[in-house]
């Protein structure tokens, strides 16, 4: 067997091997399924922990205010209605707690819902934002606004970007609490909560906001989260310009804080930063005030099953006769690239990070802007992974030009190597050194075709990680059956790719693995056609490996996202392409249909006598 082979078959192997042991670790996330649990979704609102503010500026847990107050069913509502949201806020605690996302549906059917990403105490999944303040020197708990309280709506009727709305609490010992909230045609929420003292005494508290989110599911896990390994699902913080992720899971493994009452992780932020829940496509994050210094937490009331995260701005002091004011930002919605780098650019530190990049970060980051600003001018995912696949072959084109000059050379160079194998008998030694001084000689590289192959690895992966994890690929039609690049090939050989009259396997079926889509038939295929550009190994073991590769990958890939086998299937096309005529180039002219015929041939018997 010649380096070359050894080179080839030890890149394929490795590329096998990264994608076996890809797929073994990281399968496919299956569908979660939300179990019921009336006893959390009855859980009275009013034990919610909410922070408290003492003269040194300690936090801890506050009595929520318990007058004013009524059943949440009961409360009055405030709608929300912008060109990309609506839902309500509530009357009771002035939460934002009902939230649909219009321009996003549950899935790709016609008369699928759109995408609920907040929903009110009482529902299976409750998920909202407050606000309030915590109580300081010359108030207590029942002074300030708390998690029931009933706001009263002071002005507006709708919310919506042209129509903020005020709520307004009078708490009858002379104190006026206002909030006005406003949005944007966007995500983004803008919330100012005033107080207005009308004593004679000086009094402190400190604004505070709280996300808060019920796991009703099996341990706590939440609803919706497709526990994969290589998405992050679970609270983000970004605290003075470093980014913090920790999985739901590990929130229930925080030690128990002596001041929170919970499990718990505190965050002393100094130069700017937020706080939130992420999932696989959606997030909400508080957003204090660019370069402030807060408190931030993240926390799990195991008893209740509640996740939280929380700000807390510094201790406020009002003076008899005055007015002191807060704003805090509430990002609620979809992680689009664009619109979250409009809201860096416009002062929120670091947002793009919320998107999760990876670890292979400075691949995934420069390949998802340029198929970003491919599809602009297209206007088609499948078509821009196309496009994208000829820049990124493009880019490596020198590369693989010399690769193949080389392996041209090789094949040129095979006669005189049988030589010196004949020549060298059993003495290996003899071999290798007669063949390393014709390389040096032919100024041949055995090693160069490997590159191009071990290169195409992180490239993979990174383009895996940006098909799976970004929204823009999510639902993103190309043509015909493919009206969702992020999911796998919907079309079966079961039905003959939709002409026989009966359904595909159910895709997360065993049957499905078997009967695959035509996008794998033709990676296979793709595969097979650029293996025949050189002809079988002689070795029996070495012709074998070469013959199962195609089909194995092809069987491995069915069930990844259509779009990475889109881009696999371009990626071997234009290889092909380049590959026989560079080589053509060089003075070598691949035989390809006579070594698809001899791959047909049977080996004939002998007979041992």
């Amino acid at each position: 067997m010649d380096d070359q082979n050894k080179n080839l078959i030890l890149a394929t192997a490795l590329s096998f091997l990264v994608i076996l042991v890809w797929f073994v670790l990281f399968p496919p996330p299956e569908p979660s399924t939300v179990a019921e649990d009336a006893e959390i979704a009855a859980i009275d609102e009013a034990e919610i922990q909410t922070p408290s503010a003492t003269a040194s500026g300690t936090v801890g847990e506050a009595t929520a205010a318990a007058e004013d107050t009524l059943p949440e069913e009961q409360a009055p509502r405030v709608d929300i209605d912008t060109p990309r949201l609506k839902g309500s806020l509530s009357l009771s605690g002035g939460r934002i707690d009902e939230l649909f996302l219009k321009d996003y549906k549950v899935s790709i059917e016609e008369d699928a819902p759109i995408v609920e990403l907040l929903s009110p105490v009482g529902s299976n999944s409750a998920y909202y934002a407050l606000y309030g303040w915590a109580p300081g020197t010359g108030v207590s708990g029942e002074d300030v606004p708390g998690p029931n309280t009933l706001w009263v709506l002071e002005k507006g009727e709708t919310l919506s970007p042209d129509s903020p709305v005020t709520l307004a609490w009078e708490n009858g010992n002379g104190l006026t609490f206002r909030r006005t909230i406003s949005v944007d045609d966007n995500y983004m929420f803008s919330v100012t909560q005033s107080v207005e003292n009308a004593t004679a005494s000086e009094v402190s508290m400190a604004p505070y906001g709280i996300l808060a989110r019920h796991g009703i599911g099996e341990d706590g896990d939440l609803p919706g989260l497709k526990n994969f390994f290589i998405l992050h699902e679970g609270v983000m913080v970004m605290a003075d310009g470093v980014l913090d992720e920790v999985a739901y899971k590990k929130v229930r493994d925080f030690d128990i804080d002596p001041n929170e009452r919970a499990q718990a992780e505190v965050y002393q932020i100094k130069d700017g930063g937020w706080v939130g829940f992420t999932d696989h496509y959606w997030m909400t994050t508080l957003i204090p005030e660019k370069d402030a210094t807060f408190k931030a937490a993240a926390k799990y009331d195991a008893r209740r099953k509640i996740y939280q995260t929380e700000t807390v701005l510094p201790t406020i002091t009002v003076a008899p006769g005055t007015t002191e004011e807060a704003t805090t930002q509430l990002f609620a919605g979809a992680k689009e690239w664009e619109t979250i780098r409009e809201y860096q650019t416009a002062g929120v530190q670091k947002f793009l990070e919320s998107i999760d990049w990876g670890w292979f970060s400075f691949l995934t980051k420069p390949i998802f802007w340029l198929l970003h600003n491919i599809h602009a001018l297209i206007g088609n995912m499948g078509w821009s992974i196309i496009g994208l696949t000829l820049i990124i072959k493009a880019i490596l084109f020198p590369l693989a030009f010399k690769s193949y000059i080389s392996m041209a050379k090789m094949k040129e160079l095979q006669p005189q190597m049988e030589a010196l194998k004949e020549a060298a008998g059993d003495d290996r030694q003899k071999m290798q050194q007669g063949m390393m001084e014709l390389y040096k000689k032919e100024k041949v590289n055995p090693a160069a075709g490997c590159l191009p192959i071990l290169m195409q690895i992180p490239i993979f992966f990174s383009l895996y990680k940006v098909i799976f994890v970004t929204i823009e690929l999510r639902q993103a039609p190309w043509f015909g059956p493919f009206q969702d690049l992020s999911a796998p090939d919907p079309t079966s050989i079961f039905n003959f790719f939709g002409l026989l009259p009966w359904a595909a396997p159910a895709p997360e079926s065993l049957m499905a693995l078997v009967f695959i889509g035509i996008l794998p038939l033709l990676l296979g295929i793709s595969m097979w056609m650029q293996q025949k550009l050189n002809p079988a190994p002689t070795d029996p073991t070495q012709a074998m490996i070469f013959a199962w590769m195609p089909w194995v990958f092809m069987f491995m890939l069915g069930g990844f996202a259509s779009g990475l086998v889109v881009y696999w299937i371009a990626n071997n096309t234009i290889t092909f392409t380049q590959q026989y005529l560079i080589m053509r180039s060089q003075g070598y002219t691949p035989d390809v249909f006579g070594n698809i015929k001899s791959g047909f041939k049977r080996t004939p018997k002998t007979d041992d006598k």
